[in-house]
């Protein structure tokens, strides 16, 4: 009888791990989903992990003429690019972590900053139609 209690530990394992494997190759086509939905309008749909604090969160970024959008599962959001201050590429996050593979996509908008990661490609091909540009500086007044 003792081999049922380790076979009980294995199968628990092994269904463990099978349900994983299931919800990362789900979240994976929920994604492919989106990406076509948005495919339709935009300018350019890419994957990214959107950066929120210590978390990376797998999205579809998608850039039509008026608004900017990073979609999942579980998550539906955008920002109007009129409302858009900042669009910056760079090597390491807002925190100063160092992007190991690709680039990094911050945007700020009304003083909040949005971080994406990019692959080198991808960050190559959103560089070329949502240029690098600062907030106009004639716009701030010395207090």
């Amino acid at each position: 009888m003792p081999w049922l209690g380790t076979l009980t530990v294995v199968g628990l394992a092994v269904t463990a791990v099978l349900v994983w494997m299931y919800l990362k190759f789900r979240s994976h086509d929920v994604l492919e989903a989106i990406a076509a939905k948005r495919r339709a309008s935009s300018k350019i749909v890419t994957e990214a992990c959107y950066v929120e604090g210590l978390e990376k969160i797998a999205v579809i970024v998608a850039l039509t003429d008026d608004a900017f959008y990073y979609e999942n599962a579980d998550l539906q959001a955008s920002l109007d690019v009129s409302q858009i201050d900042e669009v910056e590429y760079d090597d390491e996050t807002a925190t100063g972590h160092a992007v190991a593979s690709g680039r990094a996509l911050r945007i700020r908008s009304h003083g909040h900053c949005f971080e994406f990661i990019l692959t080198t490609a991808d960050a190559n091909k959103w560089e070329a139609i949502l240029p690098a540009h600062h907030e106009n500086a004639s716009h701030a007044r010395a207090v």
